[in-house]
């Protein structure tokens, strides 16, 4: 079928009706495979096809750029022999290139548990036979990518505009939508069959004030809106209202003839942009239990904790986070993660100790513990590793303006433009865009680039107070080699933390 064609309703339920006829057969061959690692002696054994299709959609100015469509699948399958674990893939979809992989996949790990010292085991877990997914009220595969540039197109408009003295010459606007299906089968008895489609927008405009360019994000934070369901989700957003509305939110941080702050010790309110970054970088990713046992070590990084720091007093009575990827709609959903663990929301730090790691089942094996469900695979050919979901500071019970009455010196980070945090998610550090001095509680004159740099101990540590204005952005979590790139929410409230440095860049 011609790709000319794909425009014509007819060939479009054609088409449809071929990829349900696809992934039958595929289900087909994911059995197949199951049946042939069973007869190799494999300890444990399972088997995934994964069909991943992308559209992302982007305009330059208010002119489109090529859209990127991607769709990918194929099979993946991994066996452990020997406590030696081995995976492959293959997108050749025939019974002789199954049998293939399976046999290559079973002679490496055979091949490995000869020279293996430390060997691979899997928890015992139980088995689950489930059929999930995400509705979606408006199918993405309906809407097409003339609709999508359309978007965007009057979306530019409603930014083209100035605002109080401010132009936006630069507008880089991105629209992207994906679906995810799955069907899985272990050697344990689990069958999973699963349907996730997400959306989310980006944008990344440049403004000009008195011949000054500033680089901002809507949302802040270069993250994006957005979550799993169907153009539904996009259509929540409002975004030809939330747009214009957050740029004259930003305007006197941006126009404000700010002077860089003081090198200070103060006490510092943290927006919920900043500190959702900062729960991701330094709680999840060094709570990974395949970084704290050396794993990553190479790819994505280290951890400064150790195997033997769970429990481990890392901040305050008020520092709470957690990691949930059971939130209906979230963009890090899923109900089954892929190992057959049923997913729940796992407590990474409960009143200032870590209480939890991600675990997949082979870190869980070696922690003598159960999995929490953390193992994920992107695509068919990515082996599944522990990854996020959706991870966030809980929410308190204070106001904003009672966090903001309490304070007689400080300085409020609303967002920030840059960050940055070492390998072993120890040092980190964040540069304020939209920032503004407290006084005697209330916020006065703004500062430029305030620089908030702490130890993840240190930072922990100091927060008081957690306020109950939750709010949540989505992004992209890389990590692994390949690269995984995972779909996740980043969340917290307001925060506060007391007699913390700032400086200036």
């Amino acid at each position: 079928m011609g790709a000319n064609t794909l425009s014509f309703e007819g060939n479009q339920n054609i088409r449809i009706i071929s990829q349900i006829g696809s992934f039958i057969l595929s289900q087909d061959l994911v059995v197949y495979a199951l049946e042939l690692a069973a007869k190799s002696q494999c300890e444990y054994s399972e088997a995934r096809f994964q069909r991943t299709s992308d559209v992302t959609c982007f305009t330059r100015n208010g002119s489109p750029e090529p859209a990127v469509i991607v769709d990918a699948e194929g099979i993946g399958v991994r066996v452990i022999y020997d406590g030696a674990l081995s995976f492959g893939a293959t997108n050749l979809m025939s019974r002789e290139n199954v049998k293939q992989l399976v046999e290559r996949v079973v002679k490496n790990a055979k091949s490995a548990s000869t020279v293996t010292k430390e060997k691979i085991h899997f928890s015992k877990e139980e088995s689950h036979v489930e059929k999930w997914g995400v509705e979606e009220k408006k199918k993405l595969e309906d809407v097409s990518v003339e609709s999508m540039i359309s978007f965007l197109k009057e979306i530019d408009k409603s930014v083209t505009a100035p605002i109080s003295d401010v132009t936006f010459p630069y507008r880089n606007l991105f629209l992207w939508h994906n679906t995810e299906e799955k069907f899985y089968l272990n050697s344990d008895g689990s069958k999973l069959e699963s349907y996730v489609p997400r959306a989310s927008y980006l944008g990344m405009i440049v403004c000009m004030y008195n011949g000054k360019p500033i680089t901002i994000s809507i949302p802040p934070g270069y993250s994006g809106l957005g979550g799993s369901g169907g153009w539904e989700i996009i259509e929540k957003l409002h975004l030809m209202e939330y747009i214009p509305s957050q740029l004259k939110e930003m305007m006197p941080g941006i126009k404000a003839s700010a002077k860089p702050p003081k090198d200070e010790t103060l006490d510092v309110i943290l927006g919920p942009n900043v500190a959702g970054l900062t729960c991701h970088e330094s709680c999840g990713h060094p709570g990974e239990a395949d970084r704290i046992l050396g794993r990553e070590g190479a790819q994505a990084g280290e951890s400064f904790l150790k195997a033997d720091k769970l429990g481990m007093q890392i901040g305050s009575s008020e520092a709470y986070v957690s990691d949930d990827p059971t939130m209906p709609n979230s963009m890090g959903f899923y109900l089954y993660d892929d190992e057959g663990v049923k997913a729940r929301k796992r407590r990474l730090i409960t009143a200032g100790k870590f209480t939890e790691f991600l675990q997949n089942r082979a870190t869980a094996s070696y922690f003598k513990i159960k999995s929490n469900g953390s193992s994920r695979a992107v695509q068919f050919d990515r082996e599944p590793i522990i990854r996020m979901g959706n991870t966030f500071i809980e929410p308190g019970d204070w106001t904003f303006e009672e966090m903001l009455r309490d304070v007689k010196r400080g300085i409020y980070i609303k967002s920030f433009m840059e960050w940055n945090i070492d390998d072993k998610r120890l040092n980190q550090r964040y540069v304020g865009l939209e920032a503004f001095m407290i006084e005697n509680g209330k916020i006065g004159e703004a500062v430029k680039d305030p620089v908030f740099e702490i130890t993840t101990p240190k930072y922990w540590g100091s927060i008081d107070a957690r306020a109950n204005d939750m709010q949540y952005s989505c992004g992209t979590c890389g990590k692994g080699d390949p690269m995984h790139g995972a779909p996740v929410f980043f969340g917290a409230p307001h925060i506060r933390l007391r007699n913390v440095r700032v400086g200036a860049r």
